[in-house]
């Protein structure tokens, strides 16, 4: 089972030095506007001293893909990019999570939310097609956004698309936080590409009282084989993330330590 850290790539080191196998690398902040900021970005991701088999943050907040505001060029533009930098990178995983990019204005009608968000995903997976990457759609609770809200949820947008680009996250924290049952992992398991990991307060797997025995269960039973990615707050980086992989090598190891 491959474990990774969430974090800007100029933390690729400290979380090496962690023990982690891969970084998970937030996509928007480079920009991928133009063909200049591409040619950054790939720059940094081939200094990184991790794989780069994950990223997250998948629209930038001023990119629009549900309301009234939707450029569709720019859209596609943008998608382009990223798949191409995706692909640069051997990214196993990109997390479409992105609420401000997602969420429904005010008074929008819900159903043409709904049908504009199933055309990103769709946009995406066009961009996607061939690579090796795939995309996760992220549940997110309301606080940070009010439009795919559960794991149940997200697999309806997934099916909707029907493509095999696109599947779901389950995320350990959103779950809590909407109170949704841990076995929603083992029901749509068939769904699931990644799995994000938190503790309660959102800091590092290992220091709250998350259900870690029953939410690893329900995944072990139903034999989930993607990967997982703390995505936390921590106060001392390097300890935290050296406490927090040992928590979860004890519940998961990895095959050489089988």
């Amino acid at each position: 089972m491959k474990l990774g850290w969430c974090g800007p790539i100029e933390n690729a080191a400290i979380i090496a030095k962690a023990g982690f196998d891969f970084i998970e690398v937030p996509l928007a902040p480079f920009g991928l506007e133009d063909q200049k900021s591409l040619a950054a970005a790939k720059k940094a991701i081939a200094a990184s001293p991790l794989p780069t088999s994950a990223f997250n943050i998948f629209i930038p907040r001023d990119i629009r893909v549900v309301g009234t505001d939707i450029d569709v060029d720019r859209v596609k533009s943008y998608l382009g990019r990223a798949a191409e930098l995706l692909a640069y990178a051997h990214a196993k995983i990109v997390v479409f999570g992105s609420g401000r990019a997602r969420n429904v204005p005010e008074g929008f009608d819900r159903d043409k939310a709904e049908a504009q968000l199933i055309d990103s995903l769709r946009w995406s997976a066009e961009a996607l097609q061939g690579s090796e990457t795939t995309l996760a759609i992220e549940p997110l609770n309301r606080k940070e956004s009010n439009i795919v809200n559960s794991v149940g949820e997200g697999v309806r947008f997934a099916k909707a698309v029907n493509r095999p680009e696109i599947r779901v996250l389950a995320d350990i924290y959103h779950m809590d936080e909407e109170n949704e049952p841990l076995s929603e992992v083992a029901t749509h398991i068939e769904w699931l590409s990644h799995i994000h990991l938190a503790d309660t307060g959102r800091f590092n797997p290992g220091t709250g009282s998350y259900d870690y025995d029953t939410f690893f269960g329900y995944l072990k039973t139903a034999n989930y084989r993607g990967m997982l990615s703390a995505e936390c707050t921590v106060k001392n980086p390097e300890a935290d993330m050296r406490q927090s992989l040992a928590f979860l090598r004890r519940h998961w190891p990895s095959e050489s330590t089988i």
